[in-house]
């Protein structure tokens, strides 16, 4: 079940501050996204792969898929020839092997890498050491690297009730995120994504500096897992 309601209050706020809306689909059915769409909206992010091939068949080609959960190596194939942006790309061997699936497809496969700042280890990213270590590795095979194309950051805040906790870490993202932008990508108008917040932090995460957030309890309720 959609709520509407909430989605057209969010749309005109975040489209009212140049913000992106990622509808986050995983384990909702078929109808809800259908649903959604016919409202317009877009942008629709899942978690995992088998789910993702399966509505992106079912679903309007004109919907853009954020894969937006951990991406094993070995799945990138299955999701090459359509996905719009992958969010959480935590090691320089996966942007390699985005590279190479997506030049199979002769695609461009647009990514953000994923920082981790937050305090529970169970949550995957880089940290900032290990990105920069990534795009050291990516800035010297850029030559053979022309079909992945990094376009931001991502990251998560930690779990908790804490607000000023979780706007520390959104603070902490964005810092990296502009930093990164005047030392690698300057000039870059393709580097523009910072994805950060979700239904329960998304305020903190837009006065952060977050331009992309990701929406799923607030539209669809909340999730019946697997």
């Amino acid at each position: 079940m959609v709520n509407e309601p909430v989605w057209k209050q969010l749309r005109e706020e975040f489209d009212a501050s140049g913000i992106t809306l990622v509808a986050v689909s995983k384990t909702k059915p078929i109808e809800d996204i259908t649903a959604l769409h016919s409202l317009g909206q877009l942008d629709f992010g899942e978690n995992y792969v088998q789910e993702l091939i399966e509505k992106q068949a079912a679903l309007p080609a004109d919907i853009k898929w954020h894969f937006i959960g951990h991406l094993q190596s070995n799945k990138v194939k299955y999701i090459a020839p359509f996905v719009h942006l992958i969010h959480a790309v935590d090691s320089f061997r996966l942007l390699l092997e985005i590279e190479k699936q997506a030049a199979k497809n002769n695609r461009t496969i647009d990514v953000l890498l994923q920082l981790h700042v937050a305090e529970e280890e169970t949550k995957f990213g880089m940290d900032e050491k290990e990105m920069i270590d990534c795009l050291d590795h990516y800035e010297a095979q850029a030559a053979s690297m022309t079909h992945v194309r990094i376009c931001g950051v991502m990251g998560m805040a930690t779990n908790t009730e804490d607000e000023g906790k979780v706007l520390h870490d959104f603070q902490r993202i964005y810092a990296v995120f502009k930093n990164l932008s005047q030392s690698y990508f300057l000039g870059k108008k393709y580097f523009s994504i910072c994805s950060i917040g979700m239904s329960g932090d998304y305020p903190q995460a837009i006065a952060a500096g977050g331009n992309m957030v990701r929406i799923g309890s607030l539209l669809f309720g909340e999730r019946q897992y697997h």
